[in-house]
């Protein structure tokens, strides 16, 4: 009797290793189906179909990761902002986000959350929520929807911009500069 490891090998956690294969053939460039994502993982081709019944499942648990993902990364252990550079600042590290990780910045955005997954949409508002709190602390006198909507909405089409070669940089600190001055221009104009 063969004990290969393939042919015996079981995961300890399936659903782990299937996002992480995926991940990785996302973020290589590679197209990735099912059956792909479980050859990555070394599982049966059936094995996937325990935790996602299809590919737009499994590309929406990749988005809840990368929500979780950028989410860390505003907070980056500073915390909310207090002040109006403080503020350029989280949107310097949502377009450097976007650009470190465009893939998964694509997958992210590229499709209207899906009402029946539930965790993609809590996601997604955990992210409206926190830039509605951010922008609420700076401006505390102003409507933190509306304005979240705003400063998101800015610092998404300069990542989008960036991303699609609409603006170019040369530089990281070229691109972060951008995006000070565009938030801080525009803070300034109602001022």
């Amino acid at each position: 009797m063969s004990t290969s490891g393939k042919s015996s090998y079981h995961h300890g956690d399936l659903r782990a290793a299937l996002l992480s294969a995926a991940m990785e053939m996302l973020e290589d460039g590679e197209p990735f189906s099912l059956r792909a994502v479980a050859r990555r993982a070394g599982v049966s081709p059936t094995a996937p179909y325990r935790h996602f019944k299809d590919r737009d499942a499994l590309e929406s648990a990749l988005a809840v990761e990368g929500f979780r993902d950028l989410l860390a990364d505003l907070d980056g252990g500073r915390g909310l902002p207090s002040s109006l550079p403080d503020l350029a600042e989280f949107a310097v590290a949502y377009v450097a986000f976007a650009l470190r990780r465009p893939a998964l910045f694509r997958v992210m955005f590229g499709k209207p959350c899906d009402d029946a997954d539930d965790e993609r949409v809590k996601a997604a508002d955990a992210l409206h929520e926190l830039l509605a709190d951010a922008l609420v602390r700076v401006f505390p006198d102003a409507d933190a929807s509306a304005l979240a909507s705003a400063g998101w909405g800015l610092a998404h089409g300069l990542a989008c911009l960036h991303l699609d070669g609409k603006l170019r940089a040369t530089s990281d600190e070229e691109v972060a500069d951008r995006v000070r001055g565009a938030f801080l221009t525009l803070a300034s104009i109602g001022s």
